[in-house]
């Protein structure tokens, strides 16, 4: 059964990115809100993001709302925050399979791959 999952590390602290809201969308003829939800304690949402049947193929959005996680953590120096929304956007072309997208995040950059 395929699913997408993911979770968010604080390069900075060395700690998992806690308490990050994260929204999933679908990009089909419309932008399509299929999941709000928020990193636990390990950086990771408690469940797939989509999973099963619900999962399909095209092109998915995820944004991370970094920049309220900064002000929470004063990750950011006095001239403020610098990333607001990291805006990932991947194709799936086999549902079947798992895709994870880590986010490496810092005050002024970040990084994505598909994990395992």
């Amino acid at each position: 059964m395929g699913k997408l999952t993911t979770h968010v590390l604080d390069l900075v602290s060395g700690y998992p990115g806690r308490g990050i809201d994260v929204e999933l969308y679908f990009l089909g003829n419309e932008r399509n809100l299929i999941r709000r939800d928020k990193t636990n304690s390990d950086g990771r949402c408690d469940t797939p993001l989509v999973e099963g049947d619900l999962f399909q193929n095209g092109t998915y959005e995820l944004v991370f709302h970094a920049g309220t996680y900064h002000d929470l953590t004063g990750m950011h120096s006095e001239r403020g925050k610098f990333l607001d929304e990291i805006i990932i956007r991947i194709n799936v072309a086999d549902s079947t399979q798992h895709y994870h997208v880590p986010l490496l995040l810092s005050a002024y950059g970040y990084s994505t791959y598909r994990g395992s």
